[in-house]
């Protein structure tokens, strides 16, 4: 009963065999439909807000056959004092996995000790497994393998910065992060990459980072559940994204943002909608990165 909660706990074979089998899903999507999951339910557990996480599982477990049940917390008895350990071993019973999208990721790993069906991770404060993997689906479609490429990360060092450090200890690319002082990566999954070997660097210059980078990524300057608003827009205000810093990457570059974007902030509107940019078949790839994971953690890949 495999959990998908962190890279670190995936090889870097098992990752790539999901995104061979998500490439596969995309592309027999409008000719076949897979439903491997007939008569399986997903629960899938809100605490967050969400669009592409929410839809991409709801219509990835629908395709492949299975029936999907929507929980926010408040319609739990988790949001009446009952413990997440009870409430996976109650819904254990009920149904055949479950996807959490959680503030803290103390929560998600109580739900996985106590779950008896496979747990996925759909956001947490300090993860984000599902949006790295359809990121890297989305640089094979563009730009071939990712080995070797050039990654750069510009702005907050937050939940998917931190699952690109864990996807570079899995997978031979480097990764530069430029993040203001204050704001970067968890620090212990950073020395982990660091010891484990991984081309993994940090950075507080944006123009180091992209300096012929075959990706340019970012994230939003305000996260859900941040109450420090104006004193993240004056730190990242040099580390915004637009056709200046985009020109120091490699001529081929392409953008990707995980959504949804401010516009004018983090990035400019003329790179969003540039022709460099590939967040459109980013968000896209969610779809078909859920169904390989579901199936994966289901036992039927």
């Amino acid at each position: 009963m495999p959990h998908f909660l962190d890279l670190r706990d995936i090889s870097g074979e098992t990752i790539h065999a999901l995104l061979a089998e998500a490439a596969r899903q995309k592309t027999k999507r409008s000719t076949t439909r897979d439903h491997c999951l007939d008569g399986r339910t997903l629960a899938l557990i809100f605490e967050k807000n969400s669009t592409r996480t929410r839809v991409s599982f709801e219509v990835a477990m629908r395709e492949l056959g299975g029936h999907v049940i929507m929980l926010r917390k408040d319609d739990l008895q988790l949001g009446r004092g009952e413990t997440v350990a009870d409430t996976a071993r109650v819904l254990s019973r009920y149904v055949h996995a479950l996807m959490l999208r959680a503030y803290h990721h103390h929560t998600l790993m109580e739900l996985a000790k106590y779950a008896d069906v496979p747990v996925i991770n759909g956001l947490t404060d300090l993860l984000h497994p599902c949006q790295i993997m359809a990121d890297i689906l989305t640089i094979q479609e563009r730009l071939g393998s990712i080995e070797n490429k050039k990654i750069a990360w510009v702005g907050d060092g937050n939940n998917v910065a931190n699952t690109w450090i864990t996807a570079a200890m899995r997978l031979n690319f480097s990764l530069t992060l430029a993040c203001p002082e204050g704001y970067v990566p968890d620090s212990d999954i950073l020395k982990q990459a660091v010891s484990a070997g991984a081309h993994v660097s940090v950075t507080h210059d944006t123009h180091v980072a992209v300096q012929g980078a075959d990706v340019v990524t970012t994230d939003a300057w305000v996260s859900m559940g941040d109450d420090d608003t104006l004193s993240r827009r004056q730190a990242f205000e040099a580390f915004r994204v637009d056709d200046v810093l985009m020109k120091l990457a490699a001529p081929h570059a392409i953008f990707l943002h995980c959504l949804p974007a401010h516009r004018g902030e983090e990035v400019t509107s003329s790179v969003l909608d540039g022709t460099q940019s590939a967040v459109w078949d980013e968000a896209e790839n969610r779809l078909h990165v859920q169904k390989a994971v579901l199936k994966w953690c289901l036992g039927v890949l």
